[in-house]
């Protein structure tokens, strides 16, 4: 259990049938350097997947490519398939030594995919299967046909989209029931405004990645350092709280490695931001 016991406390959001916090767990950070390999205390890291749970995280996101492999096993093995808990992961990308991330869409590639990431999460099911980037060299509707079929034949509860765009989403949507959309946006990054709007009308779950992401808060730091204070916060406390304000489908998963970061991103769903607060910063990179 969290030593400091910080419960989860941000609303909820349905995905499928499942019913998750809004507030969930990146696990691409459990790896070795530049998301390539073990990481050196695999005990930490299964204990800090063990402790989001214990803190009341029931969504966590993973993907075959984080390792690859590694971010995938330590999961299953710190907590198996738990029924409270949505494990989401990815395929489309092929990973090498120097952390290249290559785009492979190949239906056959995600078909293969799909049975090494159920072995490592310990599982029969795939409770969200993500297609982790368009590739040029595969025709989109293939790869998400891949997906639906995947779908159909019950491997896969639900599915979701990463780093597309609107119009690719919709392309999507005439194969496939479209759960969740994960592309970049943060305080500072909105370029995926138009495909979060496009969720928030249709009801699909958005998932930010890089949702704190340290560069991009440094350009709006003196705003932040200052409702931080305020509330007797941190920069990326208030970073986590803002996105969970800005929509009612937004699914933040700031990731870490270290367990006093996990007790305060955790904490960050308690930060209550006022109305002035909201509008500062969601005007701040407008």
């Amino acid at each position: 259990m969290s030593s400091n016991s910080i419960i989860n406390e941000s609303e909820t959001f349905e995905i499928g049938e499942r019913t998750v916090h809004r507030l969930g767990f990146g696990a691409m950070r459990l790896c070795g350097d530049e998301i390539i390999g073990s990481p050196d205390d695999e005990e930490t890291a299964r204990e800090i997947v063990q402790n989001a749970v214990d803190c009341g995280v029931d969504f966590i996101d993973t993907a075959d490519s984080y390792g690859p492999a590694v971010s995938e096993r330590l999961i299953g093995e710190a907590i198996g398939d738990p029924d409270d808990v949505l494990i989401a992961t990815k395929a489309g990308l092929l990973r090498n030594r120097r952390g290249d991330w290559i785009a492979h869409g190949d239906p056959d590639y995600i078909r293969n995919q799909v049975l090494t990431s159920l072995d490592r999460l310990r599982t029969d099911t795939i409770d969200l299967y993500q297609f982790h980037r368009p590739d040029d060299d595969t025709p989109f509707e293939d790869s998400v046909q891949a997906f639906a079929e995947l779908k159909d034949e019950g491997v896969v509860e639900q599915v979701g989209l990463s780093n597309v765009s609107v119009d690719l989403i919709e392309r999507a949507r005439e194969h496939v029931e479209v759960a969740t959309v994960q592309n970049r946006y943060n305080l500072n990054d909105r370029g995926s405004a138009a495909a979060l709007e496009y969720c928030e009308e249709h009801d699909i779950g958005f998932i930010p990645w890089a949702p704190i992401n340290g560069a991009d808060l440094e350009e709006h730091g003196d705003l932040l350092d200052e409702i931080a204070d305020d509330h007797d916060a941190s920069r990326r406390q208030v970073g986590i709280a803002w996105l969970l304000e800005r929509s009612p489908v937004m699914l933040p998963i700031p990731g870490t490695s270290d367990p006093g970061h996990l007790e305060s991103n955790v904490a960050a769903s308690q930060l209550s931001l006022s109305d002035d607060d909201v509008q500062r910063l969601t005007e701040a990179a407008d």
